[in-house]
């Protein structure tokens, strides 16, 4: 979809759909009110007789009003003004798009950036509007033999904001077509079902995106990682047919200055291995590698913007499957490291397969390594699907995370890394457990993580309640893309004010 910023009064815009905003307390928007006095007090007569009252959720459409050049114009309900806020605001948006998308209109205006949003500028709105517009209208229908039979699609979304900076808009609309860009890759890549989306897969995209964008992609193959001394990722491996990979894709738009590392599972199926999951929702397990996933939609979001930053993205990739050649709880593993793992659940693989990514990502003398992984359960129960579970021992980080994710929109709750519960992986055959226990099972498995980045300064991601949904609307839902992205932006900005210093 195309996605444009135009400025011009919204009577004038000549389009198959006008979006406005109606609220349900003070009334019409600046642009509402504009067409209400074209069209001779329509919208006020339609409030007065309870047609459209302005709540959150309801779209009215109204058609071919005299002296306004939309064919359609939608008012769409906004709820109380002075509640409206970030997420309502993302929510008007993005139901004015498929609302469009489903009436069969080809191009739609929509005024909604216009309305006030507390501690947002014009530049968040448009970057905001553009993500959710992309995100609205995202099918994953190309492996059915006849795709649904749907009207017209909507090809292209203007956005105005009516006073303001319109260069800051401009701005915020380009980041937001690029984020959008990234988060439909991932989508993609999470969507695809186990048997496609392999190991191997997920390297040809590496090297496609490469291409496209002129970075840097390695991929090593078994014989290597096994030279390399990757004990525990090879572990995993085992019980499959899937040959495994390590993809590095290097993006460099700031001369020799040290990377960000950003590390990604990339577990294209999860059956659990020995331990192996319930037959329940095994199908998600193919969203395992949701992470690596992340990685490879947040450097094209990097690559479309040309950040004046480093970002390598690491990408260890392999299948856990039960096998006569599988790995079996008991077994005793020796890291990259040189530290040796007993593995008393088959099912706690993500740790190791990053743990020997993460010794592997020192090779990059990064400045920050951020790692991501649907990795336990147990966030999910902790954080549900709203927040991103964060661990790090670093508090100028975390901060930088916790930042960069309010402002996405992408948010983040940091839970605590302490020493204490480190004793809980001893074990009495190795030097570590992969497993700690059921409790604190998320800080457990970053503390098994955390003893392999004593090199950097270093964050954990566990994205396993938002990285996709379940249910009717299954499917991935692009996070943490945008939050690591902003993260890169700041990061970006942050060098550049420096350089000038």
């Amino acid at each position: 979809m195309d996605l444009t910023f135009d400025n011009r009064p919204s009577g004038q815009r000549a389009c198959a759909a006008l979006a406005i905003g109606v609220y349900e307390d003070t009334g019409l928007s600046a642009s509402a009110a504009e067409i209400d006095h074209l069209c001779g007090g329509e919208i006020a007569r339609l409030r007065e007789q309870g047609d459209i009252e302005g709540r959150s959720g309801q779209i009215l459409p109204l058609f071919h009003l005299p002296n306004v050049a939309a064919r359609r114009v939608l008012l769409v309900g906004c709820g109380k003004e002075a509640e409206f806020g970030v997420s309502t605001y993302r929510d008007a948006v993005a139901r004015a798009v498929r609302f469009a998308n489903d009436l069969g209109c080809t191009d739609l205006a929509c005024a909604l950036p216009e309305l006030a949003v507390a501690d947002r500028d014009e530049a968040w709105k448009l970057q905001q509007a553009a993500e959710v517009a992309a995100g609205a209208i995202y099918r994953f229908d190309r492996l059915k033999s006849k795709p649904p039979v749907t009207r017209r699609t909507l090809q292209k979304c203007s956005f105005s904001v009516g006073t303001g900076d319109p260069v800051r808009a401009q701005s915020g609309l380009e980041r937001g077509r690029a984020i959008g860009a990234g988060m439909e890759l991932m989508r993609d890549l999470a969507n695809l079902p186990g048997n496609i989306c392999t190991p191997s897969y997920l390297a040809e995209q590496a090297q496609q995106l490469g291409t496209r964008y002129g970075l840097t992609v390695r991929v090593l193959e078994e014989d290597e990682l096994r030279t390399l001394g990757m004990g525990a990722l090879l572990s995993v491996t085992r019980g499959s047919r899937q040959p495994p990979k390590l993809i590095t894709i290097e993006y460099r738009g700031a001369g020799n200055d040290h990377p960000c590392a950003l590390v990604g599972k990339g577990i294209t199926f999860d059956s659990g291995g020995i331990s192996i999951k319930p037959a329940g929702a095994m199908d998600e397990m193919k969203f395992d590698m949701s992470g690596a996933a992340s990685v490879l939609g947040t450097l094209k979001a990097v690559a479309e913007l040309r950040l004046p930053v480093n970002v390598v993205g690491v990408i260890p990739t392999c299948e856990n499957m039960p096998d006569g050649n599988a790995s079996k709880p008991g077994d005793i593993v020796t890291t990259m490291s040189g530290q040796t793992v007993e593995v008393l659940n088959t099912d706690a693989e993500g740790r190791l397969i990053l743990c020997d990514a993460l010794t592997y990502t020192e090779r990059f003398e990064p400045e920050a390594v951020i790692d991501i992984a649907t990795l336990t359960g147990a966030c999910v129960i902790a954080l549900g699907a709203h927040a991103t579970g964060l661990l790090t021992p670093d508090d100028a980080l975390a901060a930088e995370l916790i930042e960069a994710g309010e402002y996405a929109h992408d948010r983040v709750w940091r839970l605590p890394l302490w020493d204490d519960y480190q004793k809980q992986l001893d074990s009495n055959f190795a030097d570590m457990a992969n497993i700690g226990g059921r409790e604190a099972g998320t800080v457990t498995a970053a503390c098994f993580l955390s003893r392999f980045t004593k090199k950097f300064a270093w964050a954990h991601l566990d994205i396993a309640g938002v990285a996709y949904r379940s249910g009717k609307e299954k499917g991935s839902t692009a996070r943490p893309v945008p939050l690591l992205t902003e993260f890169l932006i700041r990061r970006a900005a942050r060098e550049r004010s420096a350089a000038k210093r």
